[in-house]
């Protein structure tokens, strides 16, 4: 893929990669596994390197009216990559990868075979009605601070600070 396709047309092209972060969740099929061929397929990703993933946590199911504990259980990982993708064009590829592992866009935050969430895209803040980074609920999930913090004990979301920060003040809230 050509840098000028890999930045989309009219955005401006970057020679320098951008330290990107992506949530990984799965609560349907065999999600261990699921997961693990995300991961692959990420590092396969044109002009992406150094993809590093955070060990795997089980979270009870987030839905829109809170935590559900009788829906199946999921599986969360953070994977930090250096891409020099455009973000709509990472976007772009990490929804062609769920659709591949047969995701099916039936209702919002519905149980799934795999969910890819671009959390932040360096320090970037974009906010397009099918791109928002950072994540704008990253910051209140602990299936994503948690992760990221493994994988990551200095990061920062961009205008909501440190990760480790976050996480500590979430934790508190539950208690």
């Amino acid at each position: 893929m050509s840098v000028r396709l890999a930045h989309g047309i009219g955005d401006p092209p970057s020679y320098e990669p951008v330290a990107a972060v992506v949530a990984l969740g799965a609560n349907l099929g065999a999600r261990a596994e699921t997961l693990a061929a995300a991961v692959d397929e990420l590092r396969l990703l044109p002009l992406t390197t150094d993809v590093r993933v955070s060990a795997p946590i089980e979270t009870v199911a987030v839905t829109l009216t809170g935590e559900d504990a009788d829906a199946p259980r999921y599986l969360n990982a953070v994977a930090l990559l250096q891409t020099r993708l455009a973000p709509a064009t990472l976007l772009r590829e990490l929804h062609r990868i769920e659709a591949d592992h047969g995701r099916v866009r039936r209702e919002k935050w519905g149980d799934r075979t795999l969910d890819l969430d671009l959390i932040a895209y360096g320090d970037a803040r974009i906010d397009e009605p099918h791109l928002t980074v950072p994540h704008p609920r990253a910051h209140e999930r602990e299936f994503v601070l948690a992760p990221w913090h493994d994988v990551d004990p200095d990061a920062e979301i961009p205008g909501r600070g440190r990760v480790d920060a976050l996480l500590a003040a979430l934790r508190e809230g539950a208690s």
